[in-house]
């Protein structure tokens, strides 16, 4: 094997520190997340965006509309967030994580490396955009 395709090839030190970094960014995610909504088991995903209370003046309910309206958009951002990481970490406990999911050929390592919830090889993930 050549060194530029060694390069190229997932080895165990790089699959261990994207673990490592899922696993850490997915704490974050969750913190952040508790941080803007509450639990809520009639809610589709158990959870809902915590309503601000900033007073009773319309200019005040018009920031607290607003300010919800927001906090929505970066909920669903952020369980979709963590939706990928559960997924490449799920990957990576099957022996899965690295491999493209279309045509089954190995991922490039800079490309995980840069985004590591990719399921998907660059020429892949180019022909599904095109079509």
């Amino acid at each position: 094997m050549s060194d530029a395709h060694q390069d190229e090839v997932l080895d165990l030190e790089t699959l261990q520190a994207i673990k490592k970094d899922l696993l850490m960014r997915r704490e974050q995610l969750s913190g952040d997340l508790n941080d803007i909504s509450t639990s809520d088991y009639h809610e589709a995903d158990n959870r809902v965006a915590k309503f601000p209370e900033y007073g009773d003046k319309p200019d005040e309910n018009a920031q607290e509309v607003d300010d919800y309206a927001t906090t929505i958009v970066a909920e669903k951002i952020l369980e979709d967030s963590l939706e990928d990481i559960d997924a490449a970490l799920k990957r990576i406990e099957n022996k899965t994580y690295g491999t493209c999911k279309y045509c089954q050929k190995p991922i490039n390592k800079k490309r995980l490396l840069a985004r590591p919830t990719a399921s998907s090889c660059v020429e892949c993930k180019t022909k599904l955009q095109n079509s």
